[in-house]
């Protein structure tokens, strides 16, 4: 196939590169594309060394092309969609630009992975890294009964406010360390050794923007309208890989056995849970890993029918180049369904 990255000198189009690499897409041509900035940079994939190209409105740019990831903003998104999908080329996209379109399937392919077989405007949304995250784990325990509630607490990492943030928060307990007062420019406030409950903008119901997507996107991905949906999105002092505390409400009773099982044979989930040994997720630990680790598995207390888990993954990986990629596999290996 003939591949393009929009986006491929951030963080996740390095990602990208890497994925395309580690699960051996199978590419005729790459082609990358940029910012005015980003033009005439070069990368290495599979020995071969490429040139990022400006993005222009040249349709003829992706004249042949028949998958373009893009990963540089909503804006840019918005801004180049026409130009990218004018010849056909399908557009897997990173960003929130087109997530809640009727018309833009928004896929995890774990969870609803044909919804790609039919994308009218050749525009698939992949979805925020929080939402894939959680979506992953809510499927097997929503295949045993149908949730009716989910609440969960995140605990974001820096990486999830791009490569700068990374960058920032590493300054800022050097900074520290030499006495001196960190720089604050990427956050709301300093991150070294706090805790931020704010992750993008506040809306007028009291949530940001980051946490009604986890109440929006869980619905349309799930094929679910009715699951209610209340988040507390938190950024925490760690440099990648994103943890989440979720409780789920089901219909039915379901036992913490039969959610084990569920979790052990469910696609995409690795279950890490044997607390009496230390065994639980930890984002140190499972940074730079493909799959959605669950633990401290249990009972809610709370309610009859309730569970509670902890889940970490990263969200650079999973929550974005990795999921992008795994849609391109969905949509080659099940064409013919189309």
């Amino acid at each position: 196939m003939n591949i393009a990255i929009v986006g491929a000198s951030g963080a996740v189009g390095q990602e990208l590169l890497r994925v395309l690499d580690q699960t051996d897409f199978p590419i005729d041509r790459l082609t990358l594309f940029g910012s005015k900035r980003s033009a005439g940079r070069a990368y290495n994939f599979k020995g071969k060394e490429y040139i990022v190209k400006e993005l222009t409105h040249d349709a003829e740019l992706f004249r042949g092309i028949d998958i373009a990831f893009t990963s540089a903003g909503a804006s840019t998104s918005r801004e180049y969609a026409k130009t990218i999908t004018a010849n056909g080329t399908l557009m897997i996209d990173n960003s929130s630009a087109f997530r809640m379109d009727a018309d833009v399937p928004l896929v995890v392919p774990e969870v609803n992975g044909d919804d790609a077989l039919n994308a009218p405007r050749r525009i698939i949304g992949n979805p925020n890294c929080t939402t894939i995250q959680m979506v992953v784990a809510l499927k097997p325990i929503n295949d045993l009964s149908p949730i009716r509630r989910v609440h969960v607490a995140t605990y974001q990492a820096a990486s999830g406010a791009g490569q700068a943030a990374m960058d920032e928060l590493a300054m800022q307990y050097e900074q520290i360390s030499r006495g001196e007062k960190p720089a604050v420019e990427k956050f709301s406030a300093q991150l070294a050794y706090n805790v931020i409950p704010h992750i993008d903008q506040f809306t007028d119901n009291g949530y940001t923007k980051e946490e009604m997507k986890m109440f929006n996107e869980t619905r349309k991905i799930m094929h679910s309208p009715n699951i209610s949906v209340s988040a507390m999105c938190v950024r925490v002092p760690v440099m990648r890989a994103h943890s989440e505390a979720i409780w789920v409400e089901t219909e039915q009773h379901i036992t913490v056995e039969q959610a084990r099982e569920a979790f052990s044979k469910a696609p995409g989930v690795v279950l890490m849970d044997d607390p009496a040994n230390r065994v639980y997720p930890m984002p140190l630990e499972l940074a730079h890993h493909d799959p959605v680790y669950v633990g401290r598995l249990r009972a809610d207390l709370s309610t009859p029918n309730g569970l509670t888990f902890w889940t970490v993954s990263d969200q650079i990986r999973k929550g974005a180049a990795l999921n992008a990629v795994q849609i391109a596999w969905h949509i080659l290996k099940n064409s013919h369904k189309s």
